[in-house]
């Protein structure tokens, strides 16, 4: 496999970002979010052990994911992780806050059915994000919960670097410390070989 976010990939920041793209790897596809894949993703979502560490930990809620569903439709951003050989929805991941002057988007909202953790999955989905994401912009950013230290491992397992601490709120709960990361491309050139191996 190659270099995380690396292949194939060609610089066009004067290009229009395509925040819902079909990308498609080994392991997984990712296609945009529609509204009938509700039921298929509320099944995977409604594990409560894969919120425990997350700021809003009762998303496992028909409720509470109800409105994280609604939010992603409506963000124009988000994608449902399918596995390839089974062919079912196991997770869902988005695009979002693209911004043309900072050269910037966030990779963030990610979750994946707890059978697929354990970094093959999730890397070969940063991957195909992160190439994409690299055509356009300069920096790609991930904001994960101060205590999801589950989620902070993979965040750096992937090779972002921890950008500083900000707060973020969750549903209608108080703001929460989430940790900034981010990866740059040009970073992501130069130190492949060293950073992108798990």
């Amino acid at each position: 496999m190659p270099p995380l976010g690396t292949a194939n990939r060609t610089h066009n920041p004067g290009m229009h970002f395509d925040l819902q793209p079909h990308l498609k790897g080994e392991l997984i596809e990712l296609r945009p979010l529609v509204e009938n894949d509700w039921g298929d993703l509320f099944a995977v979502a409604s594990d409560p052990l894969i919120w425990e560490q997350h700021p809003d930990s009762d998303r496992y809620k028909e409720e509470v994911f109800r409105a994280f569903f609604e939010g992603a439709i409506e963000s124009g951003g988000a994608f449902v992780v399918i596995d390839t050989k089974s062919k079912r929805i196991i997770g869902s991941t988005r695009f979002y806050g693209y911004d043309s002057h900072k050269s910037e988007v966030e990779i963030g909202w990610t979750f994946l059915e707890r059978k697929y953790w354990g970094g093959r999955y999730n890397r070969e989905m940063k991957q195909l994000m992160l190439t994409h994401a690299f055509k356009f912009v300069d920096n790609v950013v991930f904001y994960v919960g101060e205590n999801n230290l589950r989620s902070r491992r993979a965040t750096e397992k992937i090779g972002a670097i921890k950008d500083g601490v900000v707060e973020k709120i969750y549903g209608n709960r108080q703001p929460s410390l989430n940790v900034r990361y981010v990866i740059k491309r040009a970073e992501a050139s130069s130190t492949e070989s060293r950073r992108y191996r798990i």
